[in-house]
Protein backbone atom coordinates (compact mmCIF):
# COMPACT_ATOMS: atom_id res chain seq x y z
CA UNK A 1 0.00 0.00 0.00
CA UNK A 2 1.33 3.40 -0.99
CA UNK A 3 0.86 6.47 1.13
CA UNK A 4 0.20 9.76 -0.55
CA UNK A 5 0.30 13.17 0.98
CA UNK A 6 -3.40 13.82 1.41
CA UNK A 7 -4.01 16.88 3.52
CA UNK A 8 -7.39 18.37 2.63
CA UNK A 9 -10.66 16.50 2.44
CA UNK A 10 -13.99 17.89 1.25
CA UNK A 11 -16.78 16.36 3.31
CA UNK A 12 -20.51 16.51 2.67
CA UNK A 13 -23.76 14.84 3.63
CA UNK A 14 -27.49 15.15 3.35
CA UNK A 15 -29.71 15.63 6.42
CA UNK A 16 -29.99 11.89 7.06
CA UNK A 17 -26.22 11.50 7.22
CA UNK A 18 -25.56 14.73 9.10
CA UNK A 19 -24.63 13.15 12.43
CA UNK A 20 -22.28 10.67 10.71
CA UNK A 21 -20.66 13.57 8.85
CA UNK A 22 -20.09 15.46 12.08
CA UNK A 23 -18.57 12.37 13.69
CA UNK A 24 -16.36 11.71 10.67
CA UNK A 25 -15.29 15.35 10.46
CA UNK A 26 -14.09 15.28 14.06
CA UNK A 27 -12.34 11.95 13.56
CA UNK A 28 -10.52 13.09 10.42
CA UNK A 29 -9.41 16.31 12.10
CA UNK A 30 -8.09 14.38 15.11
CA UNK A 31 -5.98 12.15 12.87
CA UNK A 32 -4.55 15.17 11.07
CA UNK A 33 -6.64 16.02 8.04
CA UNK A 34 -7.88 19.50 7.17
CA UNK A 35 -11.59 19.08 6.48
CA UNK A 36 -13.66 21.41 4.31
CA UNK A 37 -17.26 20.86 5.35
CA UNK A 38 -19.63 21.67 2.48
CA UNK A 39 -22.76 20.86 4.52
CA UNK A 40 -25.45 20.23 5.29
CA UNK A 41 -25.37 21.91 8.66
CA UNK A 42 -28.23 20.16 10.47
CA UNK A 43 -30.38 17.05 10.46
CA UNK A 44 -33.78 18.69 10.80
CA UNK A 45 -34.11 20.57 7.52
CA UNK A 46 -34.53 18.12 4.66
CA UNK A 47 -32.10 18.69 1.81
CA UNK A 48 -31.23 16.92 -1.44
CA UNK A 49 -27.97 14.97 -1.54
CA UNK A 50 -27.12 16.08 -5.13
CA UNK A 51 -26.56 19.65 -3.91
CA UNK A 52 -23.88 18.53 -1.45
CA UNK A 53 -22.38 15.78 -3.58
CA UNK A 54 -21.84 18.37 -6.31
CA UNK A 55 -20.08 20.68 -3.84
CA UNK A 56 -17.77 17.88 -2.70
CA UNK A 57 -16.94 16.95 -6.30
CA UNK A 58 -16.30 20.58 -7.27
CA UNK A 59 -13.86 21.03 -4.37
CA UNK A 60 -11.85 18.04 -5.57
CA UNK A 61 -12.07 18.81 -9.28
CA UNK A 62 -10.93 22.39 -8.71
CA UNK A 63 -7.97 21.29 -6.62
CA UNK A 64 -9.24 23.08 -3.52
CA UNK A 65 -9.26 19.69 -1.76
CA UNK A 66 -7.11 16.62 -2.35
CA UNK A 67 -10.00 14.18 -1.98
CA UNK A 68 -13.68 14.14 -1.11
CA UNK A 69 -16.04 12.06 0.96
CA UNK A 70 -19.81 12.22 0.56
CA UNK A 71 -22.31 10.51 2.83
CA UNK A 72 -25.98 9.76 2.32
CA UNK A 73 -28.28 6.88 3.24
CA UNK A 74 -27.02 4.42 0.61
CA UNK A 75 -24.20 6.31 -1.10
CA UNK A 76 -25.48 5.36 -4.54
CA UNK A 77 -27.02 8.64 -5.63
CA UNK A 78 -24.11 10.69 -4.35
CA UNK A 79 -21.70 8.54 -6.36
CA UNK A 80 -23.78 9.12 -9.48
CA UNK A 81 -23.80 12.89 -8.91
CA UNK A 82 -20.08 13.14 -8.21
CA UNK A 83 -19.25 11.17 -11.35
CA UNK A 84 -21.04 13.81 -13.45
CA UNK A 85 -18.29 16.31 -12.58
CA UNK A 86 -15.34 16.36 -14.96
CA UNK A 87 -12.20 14.95 -13.37
CA UNK A 88 -14.01 12.99 -10.67
CA UNK A 89 -13.69 9.27 -10.14
CA UNK A 90 -16.16 8.63 -7.33
CA UNK A 91 -16.43 5.19 -5.81
CA UNK A 92 -19.27 3.85 -3.72
CA UNK A 93 -17.54 1.54 -1.26
CA UNK A 94 -19.12 -0.85 1.21
CA UNK A 95 -16.22 -2.80 2.73
CA UNK A 96 -12.45 -2.74 3.09
CA UNK A 97 -11.89 -4.65 -0.15
CA UNK A 98 -13.82 -2.09 -2.20
CA UNK A 99 -12.03 0.72 -0.34
CA UNK A 100 -8.61 -0.66 -1.29
CA UNK A 101 -9.64 -1.52 -4.85
CA UNK A 102 -11.08 1.93 -5.46
CA UNK A 103 -7.76 3.52 -4.59
CA UNK A 104 -5.16 1.00 -5.79
CA UNK A 105 -6.84 0.17 -9.11
CA UNK A 106 -9.21 3.06 -9.90
CA UNK A 107 -7.44 6.01 -8.27
CA UNK A 108 -10.77 7.18 -6.91
CA UNK A 109 -10.70 10.78 -5.74
CA UNK A 110 -14.13 10.83 -4.11
CA UNK A 111 -15.50 8.22 -1.73
CA UNK A 112 -19.21 7.80 -1.17
CA UNK A 113 -20.65 5.69 1.61
CA UNK A 114 -24.12 4.84 2.85
CA UNK A 115 -24.52 5.70 6.49
CA UNK A 116 -27.47 3.33 6.98
CA UNK A 117 -25.20 0.47 5.96
CA UNK A 118 -22.38 1.02 8.46
CA UNK A 119 -21.63 1.82 12.08
CA UNK A 120 -19.66 4.96 12.94
CA UNK A 121 -16.66 2.76 13.67
CA UNK A 122 -16.87 1.19 10.22
CA UNK A 123 -17.30 4.58 8.50
CA UNK A 124 -14.23 5.94 10.30
CA UNK A 125 -12.09 2.89 9.54
CA UNK A 126 -13.13 2.86 5.88
CA UNK A 127 -12.47 6.60 5.44
CA UNK A 128 -9.04 6.34 7.10
CA UNK A 129 -8.01 3.37 4.98
CA UNK A 130 -9.26 5.06 1.80
CA UNK A 131 -7.29 8.23 2.56
CA UNK A 132 -4.14 6.24 3.34
CA UNK A 133 -4.28 3.93 0.34
CA UNK A 134 -2.34 4.99 -2.73
CA UNK A 135 -2.83 4.35 -6.42
CA UNK A 136 -0.73 1.45 -7.71
CA UNK A 137 -0.24 2.98 -11.16
CA UNK A 138 1.48 0.55 -13.57
CA UNK A 139 -1.01 -1.68 -15.37
CA UNK A 140 -3.90 0.47 -14.10
CA UNK A 141 -2.82 3.68 -15.87
CA UNK A 142 -4.13 2.73 -19.34
CA UNK A 143 -7.56 1.98 -17.87
CA UNK A 144 -7.63 5.23 -15.94
CA UNK A 145 -6.62 7.11 -19.08
CA UNK A 146 -9.41 5.42 -21.07
CA UNK A 147 -11.87 6.25 -18.29
CA UNK A 148 -10.89 9.91 -18.31
CA UNK A 149 -10.83 10.09 -22.14
CA UNK A 150 -14.57 9.40 -22.13
CA UNK A 151 -15.05 12.84 -20.57
CA UNK A 152 -13.49 14.43 -23.64
CA UNK A 153 -15.88 12.78 -26.15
Amino acid sequence: MNKESIVTVALGADHGAYSAKEMLKSYLQVIGYKVTDVGTDNETIKVDYPDFAYQVAKKVASGACDRGIMLDAAGIGSSMVCNKVKGIRAALCWNMKTIINSREHNNANVLTMGTTMHSETELSAMAKLWLETGFEGGRHWPRINKMMAIERK
